[in-house]
């Protein structure tokens, strides 16, 4: 039976992000990635909210981007997976934590600064390892034609507007 091990988050950034390379030049980057839920209290009728951090490590190019356009409070998703490692502390007691190895990256909000979206920009980049796909085929310059009608069905609902209230 297959298995899998996915993350997809939508938060803001906690802080700057920590941005390391290894001995052979590959980056890391570290941050973490708050994300909240909003309830109402059944009893008492009170708005509530719960904050959970979540800690996510890039790797690669995608750490160098990670460092270089994300800054605390600035608002982005992230896909990766699970990952718990084992380690010791300086007095040599183990530990483990547990991180998002991230693989994919999509800054929101404005070009400039965190959080909201800033006027008519729509969002910042996407940077992932994606599979270029073929443009769309153009128009051809043949004369349109109206589309056929739809037939009636039987459920009643044939005159109702398109739009949705909600």
């Amino acid at each position: 039976m297959a298995s899998i091990n996915k993350v997809i988050l939508i938060g803001n950034l906690g802080r700057d992000p920590e941005v390391r390379y290894t001995a052979n030049g590959a980056a890391i980057c570290n941050v973490t990635i708050a994300t909240s839920r909003n309830w109402k209290d059944k009893n008492s009728g009170d708005k509530m909210e719960e904050t959970e951090w979540h800690r996510v490590v890039f790797y690669d190019r995608l750490a160098e981007i990670a460092g270089e356009y994300l800054k605390k409070g600035r608002s982005c998703y992230v896909e990766g997976r699970l990952k718990t490692r084992k380690w010791q502390d300086k007095d040599g007691a183990e530990k483990y934590t547990t991180e998002i190895i991230a693989d994919n990256l999509q800054l929101l909000g404005g070009r400039e600064g965190g959080g909201g979206g800033g006027g008519d920009e729509g969002g910042g980049g996407g940077y992932a390892p994606r599979e270029r796909s073929a443009p769309a085929p153009r128009p051809s310059a043949a004369p349109r034609q109206a589309p056929a009608p739809a037939p009636k069905s039987s459920t009643g609902f044939d005159d109702m507007d398109d739009d949705i209230p909600f």
